[in-house]
């Protein structure tokens, strides 16, 4: 008469387990030898946590957004007294421990020939004050899969107190290529002398029309968005194409696109009330026409800066539930875990299952070598 199958899905909740690492001692009745194997590396030495845990609450913290006296909380309910100072200190001595990686990975984004940079603020805790400073999370971004480059993606943030220019100058000091970011007037003085080649936003050109649409309704802003939307839709097409031919394609059908978009906001600003949100954005998009126009010389380039921006959300998620940075070792130590998690995603990575194997293999491994434990060498 067959059967009938009817499937649920379940929920069995995580389980914490005790490894006890037996190692016998042997002692040669014939030459008084006493030998034992040896312990295996820990992330922590000499600490409890074992790699899997410390995976465990870093991912809670900074990908899921959990803070560290919730997860205490949450622990609690398992029967597992894990205070919020002991969690801290697990998370600095990992941070600490895999800084090195962060590093190679911030050397490896800066290699590349194009690099997106963008900036969130985050609050940070002034010692002593009881009040917070507004400090800086960057993020660099190399992804050459846009124009088929076959280097592997990845991401780097650093943490600064300020938004001062400085901070961008001095990580981008050594770099060359195109610089794909905002019109920030700290990136200005990287491209003096040609070594830094800037690529504007279209993205960012494209919302200042959108805010002054939302706002009143203009015609003439709605007319900027629809000219503007040809030009994605010849990027969408393109998207993964050798550099060649994604500029074959932008110097036939875009450039006449941009040029017609050109002589349309001359005209309607001379038309316009020069002091109107709409004439801000038109001078907004002429005065960084040459940057924006760089996708029309170069097949590397993008149009838009959504790459980065898209590495700045989960900061932002952070922010809304940790509130803040304690210090500026608090922010630095973020940011590597940052580094990690955002460079494990980008290469198909579970972050978890990254971090894990990571925090199973540094401890005991060669510094010389840690190319060999960058998400693209690895695998699950």
């Amino acid at each position: 008469m067959g059967e009938d199958v009817t499937e649920i899905l379940e929920y069995r909740p995580g389980r914490f387990e005790v490894v006890r690492h037996v190692r016998p001692a042997f002692s040669c009745r014939t030459c008084e030898t006493m030998t034992q194997a040896l312990m295996p590396s820990l992330p922590i030495e000499r600490g409890r946590p074992g790699p899997g845990l410390l995976a465990h609450v870093l991912v809670s913290k900074y990908c899921d957004h959990l803070p560290l006296y919730r997860q205490t909380e949450v622990y609690a309910r398992d029967g597992l007294d894990l205070p919020r100072g002991l969690l801290a200190g697990w998370v600095g001595r990992s941070a600490e421990l895999a800084r090195p990686v962060a590093e190679f990975i911030g050397r490896h984004v800066l290699a590349g020939a194009r690099v997106h940079a963008d900036d969130t603020p985050m609050p940070m805790l002034v010692p002593g004050r009881g009040s917070t400073q507004t400090a800086r999370f960057w993020a660099y971004l190399r992804d050459d899969r846009p124009f088929g480059g076959p280097d592997p993606p990845a991401v780097f943030y650093e943490f600064t107190p300020d938004r001062k220019g400085e901070h961008p100058q001095r990580r981008l000091r050594d770099f060359r290529g195109i610089l794909q970011a905002d019109a920030y007037p700290g990136f200005n003085s990287l491209y003096e002398g040609g070594r830094v080649v800037e690529a504007a936003c279209w993205t960012h050109a494209r919302r200042k029309f959108h805010d002054v649409l939302l706002t009143t309704k203009s015609p003439l802003a709605r007319e900027a968005i629809e000219r503007m939307a040809g030009l994605f839709a010849i990027e969408a097409e393109i998207h993964g194409q050798p550099p060649d031919a994604r500029l074959a394609v932008r110097q036939a059908r875009s450039a006449p696109l941009m040029a017609d978009l050109r002589a349309w906001l001359e005209t309607t600003l001379r038309r316009i009330s020069g002091k109107s949100e709409l004439a801000k954005a038109i001078r907004y998009t002429l005065t960084q026409w040459a940057a924006l126009t760089l996708v029309l010389r170069d097949g590397r380039a993008c149009l838009s800066n959504n790459a980065a921006e898209r590495r700045m959300r989960p900061l932002a998620l952070g922010r809304k539930n940790y509130l803040f940075a304690g210090s500026m070792e608090g922010g630095r130590r973020a940011g590597i875990i940052y580094t990690l998690v955002g460079t494990a995603e980008l290469n198909g990575w579970d972050p978890q299952a990254y971090l894990r194997t990571l925090l199973e293999r540094l401890a005991g491994h060669p510094i010389n070598r840690l190319g060999e434990l960058m998400p693209w060498h690895l695998r699950p």
